[in-house]
């Protein structure tokens, strides 16, 4: 009765489908209309509006010429989104806790959520307390190193909207508070493609954060390091950390996609 219920709701269209698409392989690239029917064990007629479709949608093209058709690497989309539904803070995290015994500083991972970064990982350094750094951790996007480098790969006109109304919440003296000197730190920080702060949350701290993107260019979180001044050598951020945070932000990068250009000091 079970199967039965469920042969009810099978959508035959969607199983020929993704029938079609797994008929490609190394050994045929490529497939002609009548090929692909033999394989499925049907008539012409049947695949050639899933033919149409598919094409349509991007995922097969077919050649002028030869009237063959191919996969195209928006199929890649299928497998990808796959890869991205995994728990990415967990993906990190050996990554963050390597890093954060090369350079002997804390490494946490955040996403943006309006004018806040929200911590989805971290790897902090023991008997070094700097911002007791939990899970689902708040902090104003607009004073973090983190929070500013994913703000500047927001569009311009979102970071207005956010930030419009009036001067932004100072924290220290060295917080920047008028939104037109954010976006300027924020056009900094993405043709440099990674943000420093010194003091603007807190006194004493110094933060470098990298992005981390997809494999369509979109930065979908921010890996940063953080180190007390009082602790770390005056250039331990520049010469140290930032090397360090780039390299292992090209990593994730990588795994998550992306094929764009690394950064380089």
């Amino acid at each position: 009765m079970a199967s039965v219920e469920k042969e009810k709701y099978s959508a035959n269209a969607l199983t020929r489908g993704l029938e079609i698409i797994k008929l490609f392989n190394e050994e045929q690239p490529s497939l002609s209309l009548s090929e692909i029917a033999k394989h499925l064990g049907v008539s012409r007629t049947v695949p050639y509006r899933l033919l149409f479709t598919l094409q349509n949608l991007g995922y097969l093209a077919q050649d002028e010429n030869t009237k063959r058709y191919s996969l195209t690497p928006k199929v890649l989309e299928l497998g990808f989104s796959y890869l991205n539904s995994l728990k990415f803070p967990e993906i990190a995290q050996p990554y963050m806790e390597t890093l954060r015994d090369e350079i002997g500083a804390s490494c946490h991972l955040s996403i943006l959520d309006g004018q806040e970064v929200v911590y989805v990982g971290s790897a902090p350094i023991r008997g070094i307390s700097v911002v007791n750094v939990n899970i689902g951790l708040r902090l104003p996007a607009h004073a973090t190193a983190n929070g500013k480098l994913l703000l500047a790969y927001e569009p311009k006109e979102r970071v207005t909207e956010m930030f419009h109304i009036s001067n932004l919440t100072p924290y220290t003296d060295k917080t920047p508070t008028v939104p037109g000197e954010l976006q300027q730190h924020l056009e900094s920080i993405r043709q440099k493609g990674y943000a420093i702060t010194s003091g603007e949350f807190l006194p004493d701290i110094y933060s470098v954060a990298a992005p981390i993107f997809d494999r369509t260019g979109k930065v979908v979180a921010a890996l940063n390091v953080v180190a007390v001044e009082s602790v770390y050598q005056e250039d331990f951020i520049d010469k140290v950390a930032l090397p360090k945070l780039l390299e292992v932000a090209h990593l994730l990068s990588d795994y998550m996609g992306y094929s764009g250009s690394k950064t380089v000091l």
